[in-house]
């Protein structure tokens, strides 16, 4: 027995290394499935950033407020991708922690006893299944990806656009009273833009960070996700 009272890892007969490949498979299956859907809103958000920098770029005199009013559908398709992430997120850790404690040491040596209860860990994990993340680091995670790209290319193009439409500009003054939308000024907008633009990168530099940190953490033994 291990020091938690649980069951160690055991060997396994052959009808049940069946069985486990046939587990394996389909949880490989389920995290393609969810995998398809992450790309789904990912394209949905690149599809409408294209849109509007059409309609932006479509003539000197367009407005740039397409290329504002586009930030509030990628941050909608970002939740979206944010919330399949945790399901993708399941299905992925249970396949890689079947390779990591059936397949590697199957391959290795053929001893699937290693004392870590990795099958206790994933028959816990089906009796009660549970998010591996939590929604702020899949968001983060979905950032550092894919949508920081995309907010970086949203970003560059308006402030091209108020640099060179509907003449390029000649002083900072002249550029910051373009960013002017109706009765807001336009340094507030810029403000808000800086903000909103940090927020993102802070994200994606903090996940990279906690990822790290986990995996350091986790190592050969660790918990699952």
């Amino acid at each position: 027995m291990a020091d938690d009272g649980l069951p160690e890892g055991r060997n396994f007969s052959t009808a049940e290394i069946g069985a486990l490949a046939h587990l394996y498979r389909g949880e490989i299956y389920r995290s393609t499935v969810w995998r398809t859907r992450l790309d789904t809103t990912t394209n949905w958000s690149v599809v409408t950033l294209g849109v509007a920098l059409s309609i932006t770029f479509s003539s000197p005199d367009a407005s740039p407020l397409p290329l504002i009013l586009v930030g509030i559908l990628i941050q909608l398709f970002l939740a979206l991708e944010a919330r399949r992430y945790r399901y993708f997120n399941v299905w992925r850790a249970r396949a890689r922690w079947m390779e990591k404690h059936l397949f590697v040491p199957m391959l290795r040596d053929g001893n699937l006893n290693d004392g870590t209860n990795w099958n206790v860990t994933l028959a816990e994990d089906y009796r009660s299944p549970r998010y591996h993340v939590t929604y702020v680091t899949a968001l983060a995670r979905r950032v550092r990806s894919n949508y920081l790209w995309i907010l970086l290319i949203q970003g560059i193009a308006y402030v091209g656009k108020l640099m060179v439409h509907p003449t390029p500009i000649d002083s900072a003054a002249h550029f910051i009273e373009r960013a002017r939308i109706g009765p807001i000024p336009g340094w507030i907008i810029l403000v808000l833009g800086a903000v909103y633009a940090g927020v993102w990168t802070g994200l994606a530099i903090w996940v990279t960070r906690e990822d790290a940190r986990r995996s350091a953490e986790r190592g050969v033994h660790g918990p699952m996700g």
